[in-house]
């Protein structure tokens, strides 16, 4: 018999028991500590593709984000605040304005946020979610918050819920608003953004995370190096508007023409407050703009929210900057609403 057969029939170095007892050893020699890290590693990434998946999909749709306050419940039940958030804003961040807000704005009425949809902006539909949410809480009070550009869809909200619905709108607080795309001080990249879009581009979420930092670091002074780390990351966070979400929104802001809602408000009060230190948009361009166009509805633009870090619409990170202002306005411009008041027709 040759010796190869004989080695491997007495087990030899070549035989298959023979690979199985050196796995075997080698398995010995292998860390439990790294299987264990390893286990736990892909157990966080499967959970966090879980969550990012029913985040994205319950945020396919525009959707009222409400914040119990039971002060506001309890005296002043059909009357409501609706924030309308800024570009890039969060239904997270939203719901931190306002509680941020809460003392203030409960004055008034409950406290509500409209979540944008992640498939992107489309006021028609937040119409829709909007006149819902007050047949189904038979709200008689409306006041709008426009955070940002959300000024621009509140204004345009409130036109289409009065022309559409005979629902009034009582009052519209502008925070640092721009009016149009003229009033956005970085024309450069905001046009290129829109082109893109336009073009059918879609940004990756890398080198969307890059421009999020960069902008932050380019506006250091708005912001301090905690605030620059917090927005960046919100942003490359699961619960992040999507990149579609944000480029609608930039179209929205480059298409937006304020003179087609002139005269379409009715008798809603209308007030800006902003800051001359705003380095996003132009305090001077969009306090004139508005109160020019809106003349009949303007009641208050001499508001300022000095000493606000950043400067650009930020009640959450600057509350006790921004409450007394709303408190002022409140007390001067809107009445508190009778409990039992005349329902109004939806």
């Amino acid at each position: 018999m040759p010796r190869e057969t004989e080695a491997n029939d007495r087990g030899g170095p070549g035989t298959i028991e023979a690979r199985v007892l050196r796995h075997a050893a080698e398995l010995k020699r292998f860390s439990r500590r790294k299987f264990l890290l390893g286990a736990g590693g892909a157990a966080v990434l499967a959970s966090d593709m879980l969550f990012t998946r029913r985040v994205q999909t319950e945020r396919r749709v525009n959707k009222i984000l409400t914040v119990p306050d039971d002060v506001a419940a309890r005296y002043i039940p059909r009357a409501s605040w609706f924030l309308f958030p800024g570009y890039k804003t969060s239904w997270e961040e939203a719901q931190w304005i306002l509680n941020s807000l809460r003392g203030a704005l409960n004055q008034r009425g409950q406290l509500a946020a409209v979540g944008y949809s992640n498939v992107g902006l489309d006021i028609d539909k937040m119409v829709i979610a909007v006149i819902e949410h007050v047949r189904a809480n038979q709200l008689d009070s409306l006041y709008f918050y426009g955070h940002s550009f959300g000024g621009m869809v509140a204004v345009q909200v409130a036109a289409r819920l009065l022309e559409l619905h005979g629902v009034k709108v009582a009052f519209i607080l502008l925070d640092s608003s721009p009016s149009s795309r003229y009033d956005v001080l970085d024309q450069s990249w905001f046009e290129g953004v829109v082109f893109l879009y336009e073009s059918g581009f879609r940004f990756p979420t890398v080198l969307r995370g890059g421009y999020e930092l960069g902008e932050r670091v380019l506006n250091k002074h708005e912001r301090s190096w905690g605030q620059v780390l917090d927005q960046t990351w919100e942003q490359l966070s699961p619960i992040a508007p999507s990149s579609v979400l944000i480029q609608t929104e930039s179209a929205y802001i480059y298409h937006f023409d304020p003179s087609r809602f002139v005269g379409k408000l009715g008798d809603a009060k209308m007030a800006f407050i902003g800051n001359p230190g705003d380095e996003t948009v132009s305090y001077e361009t969009a306090r004139d703009a508005w109160m020019l166009r809106f003349k009949a509805n303007m009641v208050s633009d001499s508001l300022r929210t000095d000493g606000a870090r950043p400067a650009h619409a930020s009640p959450q990170w600057n509350p006790f900057v921004y409450r007394p202002l709303i408190e002022k306005l409140q007390d001067e411009f809107l009445p508190l609403p009778s409990g039992g008041g005349k329902k109004t027709a939806v």
